[in-house]
């Protein structure tokens, strides 16, 4: 048998492959968090779509995990949300913001037995100063702190309506048990997360009223932190990270489908749930400026936070990997 004959083409091939495996241990590695709601879930597909460095995508079970991993240096970039970006800071730890991810996710759902029509915020106030009126406290939840809550609150007050004095708000720390307190008649209204929204409409524990994004706040949800010294250490790996966002952004944003099958599978809801999801959620990886002070303005006068950190906000929003990522100026990318 003429040995050369098989062993040489096989010595090219792996010639030809090694130069590439040799490319791709030598890439930069970034340890990425995010948390697993419908919202998070396509940072699970930054690997895949990641070109000139390493991604190891590691899912938490919610934001504030992901964001002390981050503070910690166990990860070195973090997918969390504005007011944990508002909230850090006020924390005095570093952080820096190099895009966007998703926006939306908000419902306002009224109980079922309120006869009021989806947007009807005149119904809605002339029904709150009735319960007023006889006494008895016309029960508002969301869980405190989170996006919901300051949409929420952001619509209220557009509405003129006071939080403190003209409703009673109930706090219910975990999302997963909006749907509970529905059914149990604890609440009559209720601004949650989804796929929660969807998952109690669907159950039929509520009725949808509306999107509470009428506010300074606007729709704005997650948002992708690092450190300073990642930035000084690995700014290409950066770039490459923002630029594998903006990937899966686009990916998602043009194939409902695949944004469901993720949802799916890192969340193991049902997959009519996820349908139902993903039409409020909004893939975009700009960095919104104005809307971001305006948040930490509101969790200021919440008391949510005890420092104006306008200031912070606004010099750690860091433009320059969304722009080499999409060839854009910050301009046009929401600065």
């Amino acid at each position: 048998m003429d040995v050369k004959r098989f062993v040489l083409p096989i010595l090219a091939l792996l010639a030809l492959a090694l130069p590439t495996l040799s490319l791709a241990e030598d890439a930069p590695k970034i340890k990425l968090g995010y948390a697993k709601c419908a919202h998070c879930t396509p940072m699970s597909l930054t690997p895949q779509f990641a070109e000139g460095v390493t991604i190891d995508a590691v899912g938490f079970n919610t934001g504030t995990d992901a964001l002390t991993a981050l503070v910690s240096k166990n990860i070195d970039v973090a997918q969390v949300t504005y007011l944990h970006y508002a909230i850090a800071l006020d924390k005095g730890f570093d952080v820096v913001a190099i895009s966007g991810q998703v926006n939306g996710g908000s419902a306002i759902l009224l109980g079922n037995d309120l006869e009021i029509a989806p947007g009807d915020w005149g119904a809605l106030k002339a029904l709150i100063a009735k319960y007023k009126a006889d006494g008895k406290p016309f029960r508002v939840a969301a869980s405190r702190g989170n996006a919901q809550d300051i949409h929420m609150r952001g619509a209220f007050a557009k509405q003129g309506i006071d939080i403190n004095k003209d409703v009673q708000f109930i706090n219910i720390p975990n999302p997963s048990d909006h749907l509970q307190a529905l059914r149990r008649g604890e609440v009559e209204l209720i601004c949650t997360v989804e796929p929660f929204a969807t998952q109690i409409m669907q159950a039929k524990a509520a009725k949808f009223f509306g999107f509470p994004y009428d506010q300074a706040a606007g729709k704005l949800t997650n948002l992708i932190l690092t450190r300073s010294d990642v930035i000084a250490s690995n700014p290409k790996a950066l770039e490459g990270v923002v630029r594998a966002v903006v990937k899966v952004d686009a990916h998602i944003a043009a194939d409902k489908p695949a944004l469901i099958e993720v949802i799916s599978k890192v969340t193991g809801l049902d997959k009519a749930i996820a349908t139902g999801a993903v039409e409020n959620l909004d893939p975009d990886p700009k960095m919104y400026r104005a809307s971001a002070l305006a948040i930490a303005t509101m969790m200021r006068d919440l008391k949510y936070i005890n420092s104006d950190v306008s200031a912070a906000v606004e010099k750690n929003l860091d433009y320059r990997f969304l722009e080499a990522a999409t060839g854009k100026p910050k301009t046009e990318l929401g600065y």
